[in-house]
């Protein structure tokens, strides 16, 4: 299947690169590449070009996560369309290719893949990973849960519903939601496994984890999240990373940034809503609750990963 990635990104020298190398190691031929660029001040836009991007520019003024989307899946050519952040890479030669495999069954919408996080990644930010991405393929997802650091859709169902352009975040929930609603299915792909760089700093987690609250109570406009919700997730998902970094040999390294970021994450849900009451059942579990996961080496697949330069 040929396929267009649609890449957002604003000064992202440090990580593109890397992206554009996985992509020329992918398995899948005629890739189309389109970089939507807000405003980029260093070399994120001739990085891109040289590996034969597409550059599509949207002003910072006028940016929004669904904005720059639709910018730049209007310029793509092909049927199916990968969306990827900048600041992501491949682990193996057939990550498109396992993405784009779940559209042979034509009632597939959207499909998302694995997410892991590297090692000098935030502790809490790797056991999140592991939260929501398990090991485990699921054709047919129950709930709209989806990311679009590692996601493809069918244009053809985007041209009836563009992302939307008002949220500040969860414009990938969203989409799900409506798709969804349509009889469509989601579709979880393991195998299509991406490394996801962040590095936040307090503040960062904590604007990160509101403008999604926001966005999500848009969505979902009867859900609430209380100051009880915020004591009882902060406390329960310490408690477990503190346990899974014991468990690890990584407690003394990891113990101040597991209180900082839990308490970030949760204090900026809580801003977000703003409000008291409950979250969909379903998708509270998805977003918030830890569970027991295997141990690192549980995802492990017999194809060789990509050996980056």
């Amino acid at each position: 299947m040929n396929c267009s990635i649609v890449i957002r990104a604003y000064n992202e020298e440090k990580h593109i690169g890397r992206l554009l190398e996985g992509i020329q190691h992918q398995t899948a031929n005629d890739v189309e590449v389109i970089l939507v660029d807000s405003g980029s001040s260093d070399s994120t836009v001739s990085i891109a070009e040289s590996f034969g991007a597409k550059t599509v520019h949207i002003p910072p003024q006028e940016f929004t996560f669904g904005r720059s989307l639709n910018l730049g899946i209007r310029a793509a050519l092909n049927e199916f369309i990968v969306i990827a952040s900048a600041h992501v890479y491949p682990v193996y030669p057939d990550w498109l290719a396992s993405l784009l495999h779940s559209f042979e069954d034509h009632e597939v919408a959207l499909a998302y893949g694995k997410q892991r996080a590297p090692e000098s990644a935030k502790f809490s930010e790797q056991q999140i990973f592991h939260q929501w991405y398990p090991d485990i393929s699921k054709p047919r997802q129950e709930t709209a849960f989806c990311n679009n650091a590692n996601t493809a859709i069918r244009r053809s169902l985007w041209e009836k519903h563009p992302y939307d352009e008002t949220l500040t975040g969860l414009e990938d929930l969203a989409w799900a939601k409506w798709a969804k609603e349509q009889g469509y299915d989601i579709a979880y792909m393991a195998e299509a496994e991406i490394i996801h760089v962040h590095n936040e700093t307090p503040r960062g987690v904590f604007n990160r984890y509101r403008r999604e609250a926001m966005a999500f109570k848009r969505i979902y406009p009867e859900s609430h999240f209380s100051v009880y919700d915020f004591l009882r997730l902060t406390t329960m998902n310490i408690l477990s990373d503190l346990r899974h970094a014991a468990h690890e040999g990584v407690l003394w390294k990891t113990i101040a940034s597991i209180f900082w970021f839990r308490f970030m994450q949760f204090h900026g849900t809580r801003m977000g809503y703003r409000e008291s009451g409950l979250l969909t059942p379903q998708l509270r579990e998805t977003f918030y609750y830890a569970r027991e996961r295997k141990p690192k080496d549980g995802g492990k697949r017999d194809v060789e990963p990509i050996r980056y330069n």
